[in-house]
């Protein structure tokens, strides 16, 4: 018999220092080419003429079908279902029995009784389990990300997925499509034709302005990506490789990787733990940063914290309800960027050209050391929020992050950020001599991007509104 997380824990005996001490390495994205241009270059043309983001290889992929299929959905998550008809999407948010995030990512509504799931490998995981163990009249389909690491290895999908954004995207759009396309309303689903072939589309807008994502079969990826680099040449169409990919949301405001709260708990919690394997995303992942609590509980999230509470709707029964009926009148922390001070950020730069200690070098455009990062923010000697997410934006010159903080933190407010593990790690991303940082930071909007506030839906978190 394969061994459990729950084994995994118990003979691990600390969460925290199990999780802080993995070896699993350096997140990758994996297959998408690191630059096509320059990760500089590939940033500004999101925000100044059209990109192509090739999302065909870093989520996980769950197709469910089946009479119970909207019913295992809604009982697993915080968001509301009573209105969710065919040829919608929304943005799925489990959570555990105490009320933290478990993870989050795209349902698309297929076709009746159809949908695929597309995110990352904790939702991914829950929803396997509920489908397997609740007794729900589904099908489920697997479709895990490629490997990290394929070592020249044929890597095969069943869906190509890529998106059409920037200023200048629906002229492209329009282009590819033969005539006008009707701008549909956010997170609306439709199709429209590329080179001959009749493609489904959702709309979105990661990069503020109007845009597409657009999927079908793997075997067509190459082909459609072509017409699509093709048609938008005299837009100024740019292809983003993974360097840069994931910085967009520095701009744009969505925390990427929090820590999936499924490290304690009875009842359903401690069944799951007992169904998912030890080499599960959860039992391998890392946790890094200047924070550092012996309680794992410390670095759970609510969904109020991170921005998700406009979805929260008591109009169902769903895993965690009661938790968080609890808490909805309380005082929570809320979503902020940190732009961080350019000073500070040069100065630690600097070390690294000195003998003896260093700070935590920063990678640019991302400068994440684990799956999940958590670096304290203080207001004098207080903890007064975590740094969760960081990078660098060409776009704006500056090295963001994007953070919970109290809620009487205003913006404005100068905080200072602690960066880097005081004491080493057995983490591989980290050299054991580097230290401690302290970086000032001003408490800012987020999306911190004004394009993107202004531009964005009415209503989304995103919008700022």
């Amino acid at each position: 018999m394969s061994k459990s997380l729950d084994d995994l824990l118990k003979s691990a005996g600390n969460t925290v220092q199990m999780l802080r001490n993995s070896k699993i390495g350096a997140y990758v994205y994996p297959v998408v080419a690191p630059e096509y241009h320059n990760w500089r270059s590939e940033q500004q043309a999101w925000r100044e003429s059209a990109v192509l983001f090739d999302q065909s290889h870093h989520m996980a992929d769950i197709y469910i079908k089946g009479p119970d299929a909207i019913k295992l959905l809604s009982d697993t998550a915080i968001n509301s279902f009573a209105n969710f008809p065919v040829n919608r999407a929304k943005q799925y948010v489990p959570v555990s029995e105490s009320g933290h995030v478990i993870g989050d990512g795209i349902l698309f509504h297929l076709a009746q009784n159809e949908l695929v799931f597309v995110g990352r490998a904790p939702c991914a995981n829950w929803i396997m389990y509920h489908a397997e163990t609740g007794g729900y009249d589904v099908e489920i389909i697997h479709d895990p990300r490629s490997p990290s690491r394929p070592d020249g290895k044929p890597v095969k999908r069943i869906s190509y997925r890529y998106q059409i954004q920037g200023p200048n995207a629906w002229a492209v759009i329009e282009k590819l499509h033969g005539g006008p396309l009707e701008q549909l309303k956010f997170f609306h689903m439709a199709d429209m034709n590329i080179d001959g072939t009749k493609v489904r589309t959702l709309r979105h807008g990661m990069a503020g302005a109007p845009g597409l994502e657009i999927w079908g079969p793997y075997e067509d990826g190459e082909r459609i990506k072509n017409a699509i680099l093709e048609a938008g040449a005299e837009f100024g169409i740019v292809p983003v490789g993974s360097r840069a990919y994931a910085s967009n949301t520095l701009e744009s405001g969505w925390i990427p990787s929090p820590l999936p709260a499924v490290y304690t708990g009875g009842g359903v919690m401690e069944s799951y733990r007992k169904w998912l394997p030890a080499a599960s995303y959860e039992g391998t992942a890392a946790i890094g940063g200047s924070f550092v609590s012996d309680n794992i509980e410390d670095y759970y999230v609510t969904p109020y914290e991170i921005g998700y509470g406009p979805f929260i709707k008591f109009d169902h029964d769903f895993i965690g309800r009661s938790a968080l009926e609890a808490i909805q009148n309380n005082t929570h922390r809320r979503k902020v960027t940190l732009a961080w001070n350019k000073e500070d950020v040069i100065a630690a730069y600097a070390t690294m050209f000195e003998k003896g200690q260093h700070a935590k070098y920063m990678d640019i455009p991302i400068a994440n050391y684990a799956n999940s990062s958590f670096d304290a923010v203080m207001g004098g000697d207080k903890v007064v929020g975590l740094s969760m997410f960081s990078g660098y934006s060409f776009n704006e010159r500056s090295m963001l992050s994007l953070a919970t903080v109290d809620a009487d933190i205003a913006t404005g407010t100068e905080v200072v950020l602690k960066w880097g593990e005081k004491e080493p790690t057995g983490k591989t991303t980290i050299t054991s001599y580097s230290t401690e940082a302290q970086i000032r930071a001003i408490v800012s909007p987020v999306p911190y991007a004004e394009v993107v506030r202004s531009a964005y839906v009415e209503g989304s978190w995103r919008s700022g509104k």
